[in-house]
């Protein structure tokens, strides 16, 4: 398995900051507890994991291919980041706490594929750090050390979400809080958009 100091800090660095996942798990930690989205937290690590595997195994191939999809995924990303916002800021409605769910691990593992920073943060991992040659088993390795690492990471944010959920127990505040997280996601997304379109 890979140890390497500079890998290890690239992904973490990579899990903890700011992003689409990031903010949604802080915010289904608010809504729902630290419980109920830890299988929110596992499709995470988990899609990451195997997101690393399979690019790191085919990179060559795979280069190619990505830059000629490359604008449907960030339209596809961008677009269920967009609708992830719209869910987010109804979230806090009177009324509607019932209706919304935590998302689960397929739909976060899943989420990964059109996520605009894990691809970045994928393929920067295994362009930087693939060892020439290595092939599927350092694919594999990588992977494993990328989803051992990211779970911690990202636990932070759940974990800070819940221990808000106290403070956000009045409906307006909740309101509040919801609907700033539906603009922090609504507007990566278009920021990440916008970005890609200025290319």
């Amino acid at each position: 398995m890979m140890t390497d100091l500079p890998l290890m800090t690239y992904v973490a660095t990579m899990s903890v900051t700011p992003g689409p996942n990031n903010l949604m798990l802080a915010a289904s930690g608010v809504n729902f507890g630290f419980r109920r989205t830890v299988p929110h937290l596992i499709g995470v690590s988990l899609g990451n994991g195997i997101q690393m595997m399979i690019v790191g195994g085919m990179l060559a191939t795979f280069m190619v291919w990505l830059d000629a999809v490359r604008d449907i995924l960030v339209v596809a990303g961008c677009s269920y980041l967009l609708w992830l916002a719209w869910r987010q800021a109804r979230a806090g409605q009177p009324g509607q706490g019932k209706a919304v769910k935590p998302l689960g691990m397929v739909g976060a593992a899943l989420f990964q594929w059109v996520n605009p920073k894990a691809w970045m943060m994928v393929l920067n991992t295994a362009i930087l750090f693939l060892p020439r040659g290595g092939g599927w088993s350092a694919a594999l390795s990588l992977g494993l050390l990328s989803m051992s690492i990211n779970l911690p990471c990202i636990s932070v944010w759940a974990i800070v979400g819940d221990r808000l959920r106290n403070r956000l127990r009045e409906p307006r505040t909740l309101f509040l809080f919801n609907g700033a997280m539906a603009l922090l996601l609504a507007g990566t997304a278009l920021w990440i958009l916008f970005d890609e379109l200025m290319r």
